[in-house]
């Protein structure tokens, strides 16, 4: 029963849904870069070490922040703050092994540039958001969105061996939805992350004004969608909802102008999850509609 629960414990500081998701960008970057048959054995060394590098990488940011974490009470339960593993240095062994396996096995098995892709989102996750910026500055959440992005870039380069101009694109997307994202759920809790010190809104004294960079944030994400139908080979009906969705998305923000309430906060951050899970499962079944078929090896 302890094991069970010690690993349950470990699962948790996986951030698996964030897990999941990170996992998905990565399969659309290939399925966005694919210029044949699917390789089962290139992308599933990408799923699975993407994973892997993404578990890692949330378990470092839970180590790093086990002193925020007891201050908030979103946070005050979990595994690290709620002392149900100790030391916490465990947490950090485990996660620096993990994201040496992915970054290494990715250059490795698949190519250095999936590898160094891999790193980069480590590196952007860990040091620019968690260790420098996140306590520190309101721009936390925007330059640490690269780490979302990364792994667009590393399915480009499991698929073809470099970045294409649609995996930059894609990239870019990920890179713009993250703030009205995570401003949303800030606004959500702006109490909360007050108690903690954290400059998680463009200003935190202001919810009016983070209201509305919210919106203006998430209206960026229409011509950055609009890009992809220049530098990726899309069908029509999928070209269409790919703007559609971006419309939505902004259309959904729209009453935070007027009111930074609760309600619309939350509207905006409950329909990011499903925007950008519905882009990326409509990216992967374009590329596989484009090039059918599938292949084990090189």
């Amino acid at each position: 029963m302890a094991a069970r629960s010690r690993l349950s414990d470990y699962i948790e500081l996986s951030k698996p849904t964030i897990s999941a998701l990170i996992v998905a960008v990565a399969a659309a970057g290939y399925f966005v870069a694919l210029s044949g048959p699917v390789n089962l054995r290139s992308l599933l060394l990408l799923l699975g070490l993407g994973a892997l590098g993404s578990a890692g990488a949330a378990m470092l940011n839970h180590y790093l922040d086990r002193d925020l974490d007891e201050r908030m009470h979103r946070t005050q339960d979990r595994p690290l703050p709620g002392h149900r593993i100790d030391p916490p240095s465990r947490v950090l062994g485990v996660g620096l092994t993990l994201s040496a396996v992915s970054v290494g096995g990715a250059a490795l098995l698949l190519n250095p540039l999936t590898g160094l892709s891999i790193l980069l989102g480590t590196l952007s996750y860990v040091v620019v958001y968690t260790l420098w910026l996140k306590r520190r500055s309101s721009w936390n959440i925007v330059l640490g969105g690269a780490a979302g992005s990364a792994p667009a870039l590393a399915g480009s380069a499991a698929a073809v061996g470099h970045w294409t101009t649609g995996a930059l694109a894609l990239a870019l997307v990920v890179f713009l939805w993250t703030p009205p994202h995570f401003w949303s759920l800030a606004l959500l809790l702006r109490e909360d992350y007050r108690r903690a010190g954290l400059p998680m809104l463009p200003r935190m004294e202001d919810p009016a004004f983070s209201a509305k960079v919210v919106v203006v944030s998430a209206a960026l994400l229409v011509p950055a969608s609009a890009l992809l139908l220049f530098t990726a080979p899309l069908l029509p009906a999928v070209a269409i909802a790919v703007v559609v969705l971006a419309v939505l998305f902004t259309a959904l923000t729209i009453p935070l102008w007027r009111s930074p309430a609760r309600r619309w906060a939350r509207l905006g951050f409950v329909f990011s999850g499903p925007y950008l899970l519905a882009l990326l499962i409509l990216l992967v079944a374009n590329g596989y509609v484009l090039h059918p078929g599938l292949r084990w090896g090189f």
